[in-house]
């Protein structure tokens, strides 16, 4: 009874344009409409702009979205780095090896504070942002709710803790997804983001030069990649191989990668024999519509992970800082 009263105050809840989250925090799809109406708009521009200076953007503001939610919750954590009692930077973390563009939500938070000083916080800066290169890389449009506050903590012990590692097992995997809210099946489909940017050897190497013996990679993939990887510890830590043929666009080859044995991660390799999530897998390299509707669902079930509202967190007036 309790499970479906649940469901009936979330369906109520969007037909009413407000999300309930967590902690009470009440996040809208229209947030800003007077606060800062064209705050998407903005951030839209600002994406835009960044990303013709360099194509390998998008694909670091998605992977900036999952590292600040895994760890406190999508809070803009990770963009903290005052150092003090409770604030101890997340880029300390080993985990957050290859985190970009921290810089980039700063330059679009300026433009926001130009048009509405203290309304926008970072916290929906790195949602939108992320949700934006989904959609610039030729992705789906996917609509999230607004009203995110920033957190006044940070912690690199906790983002050591809470950030998958490149070896993660499936159970661990699905664990780390279905206490989000997400169905199997978009703990798969969030997987999907892996479609956009590149692997580093660092993370690789272990699969190219001690496999398990139940490592199904593809031998002329594993070849290639010897190449690209070329000693069992890297030379440099920016080495780096794209994560499918077509790394800038948003699209379903990851899984179609999979099947064929040409996934990078360990995870890659698990969850393309695991019998949960193998008949998923191949369902969206048949469909990638169908990929799209599901990791559009997973997506915003992954941005609303412990969010802030007042009297909890704040808008900051630079990312970097507390206020």
């Amino acid at each position: 009874m309790m499970g479906r009263i649940k469901i009936v105050v979330l369906v109520v809840s969007l037909f009413l344009g407000t999300w309930v989250v967590p902690h009470n925090a009440q996040l809208s799809y229209n947030y800003y409409k007077a606060s800062c109406p064209n705050a998407e708009g903005i951030v839209r521009r600002e994406l835009l702009r960044i990303s013709l200076l360099d194509s390998t953007a998008p694909a670091a503001f998605l992977r900036l979205l999952f590292h600040d939610c895994q760890v406190q919750g999508c809070d803009a954590s990770i963009l903290l780095d005052v150092h003090g009692p409770g604030t101890d930077s997340e880029m300390k973390s080993y985990r957050n090896f290859a985190i970009r563009k921290r810089e980039a939500v700063e330059q679009i938070k300026s433009a926001l504070e130009a048009e509405c000083p203290g309304k926008v916080s970072c916290a929906d800066i790195i949602a939108m942002a992320a949700r934006e290169s989904v959609s610039l890389s030729g992705g789906p449009r996917i609509g999230i709710p607004l009203g995110r506050k920033d957190v006044r903590t940070c912690s690199h012990q906790r983002a050591d803790s809470y950030l998958p590692s490149p070896s993660i097992s499936v159970d661990g995997f699905l664990q780390t997804f279905v206490s989000k809210g997400m169905s199997l099946e978009e703990s798969v489909a969030i997987l999907g983001a892996h479609t956009l940017g590149v692997g580093h050897c660092l993370n690789i190497v272990d699969r190219l030069y001690n496999p398990a013996p139940t490592d199904r990679m593809n031998i002329a993939f594993r070849a290639r990649l010897r190449l690209k990887c070329p000693t069992r510890i890297p030379l440099d830590n920016i080495t780096f191989v794209s994560n499918d043929l077509t790394p800038g666009i948003f699209d379903n080859q990851y899984f179609v990668r999979l099947l064929a044995g040409k996934g990078l991660f360990h995870i890659d390799a698990n969850i393309a024999a695991d019998s949960r999530t193998l008949p998923i897998i191949r369902n969206f390299a048949a469909d990638q519509n169908y990929f799209f509707r599901v990791f559009s669902t997973a997506f915003v079930k992954l941005s609303l992970t412990n969010v802030l509202s007042p009297p909890r967190g704040e808008v900051r007036r630079q990312c970097s800082h507390v206020n």
